[in-house]
């Protein structure tokens, strides 16, 4: 079959923009699926007299030295981590194309 009567009949032989959207919608929903899934685990490292416990989406939940807490240090940490991911999301908006609203950004 042709190009032509590919397009004339309405398939999808190199570009079918619809199909790209829901696709596109699967992938963010996958993705929404992975961050709930994250945020539901922990990680926890004991190292050199410091216990930090650090959820699978990146938050410090605790940080000890010593057995004591040191919440001043996990937020300082905590807003590092935002701040980066913060630029990184900024970087990769600009690879999109303008697709950053399809994305939920």
């Amino acid at each position: 079959m042709t190009i032509q009567k590919e397009l004339l009949k309405g398939g999808d032989f190199m570009f079918n923009p619809l199909g790209q959207l829901g696709e596109i919608k699967k992938m963010r929903e996958e993705a929404l699926k992975i961050q709930r899934l994250l945020q539901a685990e922990e990680v926890r490292v004991e190292k050199n007299k410091v216990e930090i416990l650090i959820s699978g989406d990146q938050k410090v939940k605790e940080i000890k030295t010593n057995g004591r807490s040191d919440n001043d240090i996990k937020e300082a940490i905590n807003e590092a981590v935002k701040k980066s991911q913060e630029l990184a999301a900024k970087k990769l908006a600009g690879m999109g194309g303008g697709l950053g609203g399809l994305l939920g950004r």
